[in-house]
């Protein structure tokens, strides 16, 4: 009978391995698809006061720009810069988020980017802007629109979509 309880604590050992194994599979694939995205996990996993990323939609409608975070941490508007651009091509005037006369875009941003909102972008509110015809390039059926959100010289979400 001593030959036959090995057999248990054999099984139980190579499940361990096994077990471990697929873990350091899924801890690579996780990293290699969040580098594919341009994240940092191990910054990310610092701590300290880095800002996390966030998960954003994104609807074009005419010359109006509507950006909605849908997951993450809230953000301070005050805190985060925009880079909008056309075709590959950035923007001649950024959005100045807060902001609610600016050059090269029309008055009056919804939501948190319009400087009588409450300063905070959180998961859930959704904030536009519109393009005045005196910003470069513009926004045309068939054209290709990205915002990239930076806080503190870091990338927390990008988005693409054609109008």
């Amino acid at each position: 009978m001593t030959a036959r309880a090995s057999a248990p604590a054999v099984g139980v050992v190579l499940l361990l391995l096994v077990g471990l194994g697929l873990g350091s599979v899924v801890a690579a694939g996780a990293d290699a698809v969040a580098a594919g995205a341009g994240v940092d996990l191990a910054a990310d996993a610092g701590g300290g006061d880095a800002p996390s990323p966030i998960a954003l939609s994104l609807r074009l409608d005419g010359d109006a720009i509507t950006l909605t975070h849908e997951a993450g941490a809230s953000l301070s508007v005050a805190d985060l810069r925009l880079v909008v651009a056309v075709d590959g091509r950035e923007l001649r005037h950024q959005p100045p988020v807060p902001f609610f006369a600016a050059r090269g875009f029309r008055a009056g941003p919804t939501g948190p980017f319009n400087v009588a909102g409450d300063g905070v972008w959180s998961a859930g509110e959704s904030a536009s802007f519109r393009l005045a015809s005196t910003n470069a390039p513009g926004l045309a059926p068939g054209r290709t629109v990205s915002v990239t959100v930076v806080v503190e010289g870091r990338t927390v979400g990008s988005i693409r979509g054609m109008v």
